[in-house]
C-alpha cells in the first residue's frame, strides 16, 4: 500500500491541472471534485479515510488551488472534457466520482455521458439545473469579484454555505473555506461562475445508469432538500441522504456523518 500523498501537475487542453494521488496501489479509483472557490484540500479528511481501500485522485479546478486559469467563459462541457482528459493523462480507465457543488454537477454530466468511465456517482449539495435566481447569484459573484476582488466574497460565501451556528462558532471549517475563497484566482472563479449560470443537466438525469448517491445538507440554501429529492427520484435507483443540521459544504461542516454515508454507499457496491 502507498499512503504517501503525491502532488503533481498535468497539462490538459491548455490548463495546468494541479492534482494529488494517494491510497492503496491497484485498488479502484475514487476521484474527488471540489466546490466553487474551494480547492482539493476540501477532501483532506475524506481522502484519508478512503485511502486504505481505494486510490484517491483529487484535482483543482482551473484557477483554483494550484491549477492555472485561462480566460472564460467556461462551460460544463469543457470542465467534463478536461476531467476525462486528466484521467487519460494518468491512465485511469474508470473511477468512482465524488463531487461537491460544481464537482457534483460535473458528475451528473460525466455519469450520463461517460458511463463506461464512471463506476459510481456521489453528488453532494449539487442541484442539476440553474433557475433564474440561481444564475443571478453567480452573476453577483462575478460582478463583486470584478469590482472588489475575491476577498470581498469571502464572508458572504461562508454565510451562504455554512449554518448560522457554524458561523457564530467561527469553526476551523469556516476559516478554511474563507481562506480558500480569498486564494482563488478571479479568472478561474469567473469562468466557473459562467458555467454555473448555464447549469442544465436535469434532462439527462433519467439516462444515468451508474449507482448514484445524492447527499445534501438539511439547511443548504443552494441545493435545498426538496430539489435534491426530486433529482434523486429522476435517476434510476439513486439513493438520497440528508445530513441533519448542515449547510452547503457538508464534507467539512459534518465530516463524520458525511464520511459514514459515503463509506456505506461505496461498500455497498
Amino acid at each position: 500500500m502507498s499512503t504517501q500523498i503525491i502532488t503533481r501537475q498535468a497539462e490538459v487542453n491548455g490548463i495546468r491541472y494541479n492534482y494529488t494521488t494517494q491510497g492503496k496501489d491497484g485498488a479502484p479509483w475514487v476521484t474527488c471534485s471540489h466546490a466553487l472557490a474551494n480547492n482539493l484540500s476540501l477532501w483532506d479528511e475524506v481522502a484519508g479515510s478512503l485511502s486504505d481501500r481505494f486510490q484517491i485522485l483529487r484535482f483543482d479546478h482551473p484557477g483554483h488551488g494550484g491549477s492555472s486559469a485561462i480566460p472564460g467563459p467556461y462551460s460544463f462541457d469543457m470542465l467534463i472534457e478536461n476531467a476525462i482528459g486528466l484521467w487519460d493523462a494518468l491512465g485511469i480507465e474508470a473511477s468512482h466520482w465524488v463531487g461537491l457543488s460544481i464537482g457534483g454537477m460535473m458528475g451528473y454530466g460525466m455519469a450520463a455521458r461517460h458511463p463506461d468511465r464512471v463506476l459510481s456517482l456521489t453528488a453532494c449539495d449539487s442541484r442539476p439545473d440553474a433557475p433564474p435566481e440561481y444564475a443571478d447569484y453567480f452573476q453577483y459573484r462575478i460582478d463583486t469579484a470584478r469590482d472588489k476582488g475575491m476577498d470581498s466574497l469571502a464572508q458572504s460565501s461562508v454565510e451562504r454555505w455554512f449554518t448560522p451556528a457554524s458561523i457564530e462558532a467561527d469553526t476551523p471549517a469556516v476559516n478554511k473555506v474563507r481562506d480558500m475563497v480569498r486564494a482563488t484566482d478571479p479568472v478561474g472563479h469567473e469562468g466557473c461562475c459562467q458555467a454555473l449560470k448555464k447549469l442544465a443537466f436535469g434532462a439527462e438525469l433519467t439516462g444515468i445508469q451508474v449507482p448514484t448517491l445524492i447527499l445534501g445538507g438539511e439547511l443548504d440554501k443552494g441545493a435545498p432538500v426538496d430539489v435534491l429529492a426530486e433529482t434523486a427520484a429522476k435517476i434510476p435507483g439513486a439513493k438520497h441522504v440528508v445530513i441533519p443540521g448542515a449547510g452547503h459544504i457538508t464534507a467539512l461542516e459534518s465530516p463524520e456523518v458525511f464520511q459514514r454515508a459515503l463509506d456505506e454507499f461505496l461498500v455497498s457496491l
